[in-house]
């Protein structure tokens, strides 16, 4: 966007880092911005009522407020601004908040000059087609002049598909290696902790409920693994197919989203393999003279054993739904809707019988330890020789990976960009 040759731009920066609003002002005094710094949010917030903005960075942690309130207070004092918020912190839940309560778009620290102005650029170039329209400018005016109340309402399809387009596959290929390894280690739990739930409570249920109430409860306590990806934070690699939509849209490229997958693939295996260990040599699986540990030891043979395009077809209905539930949470704005909105899909993938890869670095490592350290008998009518970690790998994992990829990138990710963000008078095939 080319500035004004009578009027310089004017910017606020809001951050209680030195070092980044040493960097903003640098930066933008250089592309002839009049820039103006602060690392105190309650002194931003009067800067704003006392001046007028053309582009204001906030900082989305900060000791005094937090940087989504204060969005919101900047965004109703000075509806005309171009607000960017920087955060440290980038996933896609923060970034759809972020544009609920006002701001234009993001950019994750650390930054490069390119980056960032190329964010401002973006986010005033935005601004501008508002001004045009005239719409937006009308909304903001009559929130400014309204009792603050917060949204309520859940986020559309469209602007779903818009986000997780351009925000998650940017933010989380941008995010620390380490951090990603971290949350994606902490994701193979949750999803084990899921497991090992799952199958202490419907163990000795189907000879008293029957069948298929077995299975209803197997899922609904199962739900509990995705509900802490989602809520708590973590990287699963299944809901981290979504990002096809952003490598398709060019605003990753599609190496980069391998190496995350990969990254995140390897991570959730040794969060699984750890709830795997605890629940063996703790001791839980004895409960009931073993027959938690002998139910276990079935389901591990029950998947090693499925033939190899069962496997895979199983794996595409389970992530089908499993990023469906992703792609609802993200629907809902409050915590409550996105229990909901993961409960049912992640409850009927466990009834239905499909099968998911991060889950079964639980169910069948656990098998596998049961049957050499527990000493835990093999099932009648099973081959013993056929649990093992060879089979495990190319006889479960690898087909169910494989359906795992298409049912999250194709049937939900590409679907929806088609459906949604395609270019107008452009094929799904080109």
């Amino acid at each position: 966007m080319s500035k004004s040759k009578t009027k310089m731009l004017k910017m606020l920066v809001i951050d209680d880092e030195k070092i980044v609003l040493d960097a903003c002002k640098r930066i933008f005094s250089a592309e002839e911005y009049e820039v103006l710094t602060t690392d105190s949010a309650r002194r931003g917030l009067e800067l704003v009522a006392e001046n007028k903005f053309d582009v204001i960075l906030c900082d989305w942690k900060m000791p005094e407020l937090d940087g989504l309130d204060t969005v919101e207070m900047i965004d109703k004092r000075s509806p005309g601004s171009a607000i960017v918020m920087i955060t440290g912190f980038p996933a896609v839940e923060r970034a759809t908040d972020a544009m609920k309560r006002g701001a234009v778009d993001y950019v994750a620290k650390p930054f490069t000059p390119e980056e960032i102005l190329a964010a401002v650029q973006k986010a005033m170039k935005r601004k501008e087609q508002d001004r045009v329209k005239g719409v937006a400018e009308v909304e903001k005016i009559v929130r400014s002049i309204s009792f603050p109340v917060p949204s309520m309402e859940d986020i559309a399809p469209k602007t779903i598909a818009e986000t997780v387009a351009q925000k998650v596959g940017v933010g989380k290929t941008t995010s620390p290696w380490l951090s990603v390894l971290v949350l994606g280690i902490l994701a193979g739990a949750y999803i084990g902790f899921g497991g090992m739930l799952a199958t202490t409570v419907s163990f000795d249920m189907a000879g008293y409920l029957g069948v298929g109430f077995t299975k209803f409860m197997t899922g609904a306590v199962f739900s509990l693994g995705l509900m802490l990806v989602i809520i708590a934070g973590a990287e699963l690699f299944t809901g981290n197919n979504l990002m096809i939509s952003s490598a398709i849209a060019r605003e990753i490229t599609f190496g980069r989203m391998l190496k995350r997958w990969g990254l995140v693939y390897v991570a959730n295996f040794v969060g699984s393999i750890l709830i795997a260990l605890l629940f063996v040599f703790s001791g839980l699986w004895r409960l009931s003279d073993g027959a938690l540990g002998v139910a276990a030891v079935k389901i591990a043979y029950g998947k090693v054993n499925l033939p190899f395009l069962q496997a895979l077809l199983r794996g595409i209905g389970c992530n089908w739904l499993v990023c469906l539930a992703v792609w609802m949470a993200l629907a809902a704005r409050q915590t409550i809707g996105k229990i909901f909105a993961i409960f049912f899909p992640i409850m009927g993938f466990v009834a239905l019988g499909f099968e998911h890869s991060i889950a079964n670095m639980y169910f069948i490592p656990t098998g596998i330890f049961l049957r050499f350290y527990g000493g835990v008998a093999t099932p009648s009518g099973m081959a013993p020789e056929s649990l093992s970690w060879l089979t495990f790998l190319l006889k479960n994992l690898l087909p169910v990976t494989i359906g795992n990829i298409i049912g999250g990138a194709v049937f939900v990710g590409m679907s929806y960009w088609s459906a949604y963000l395609r270019p107008s008078g452009q094929s799904p095939a080109k």
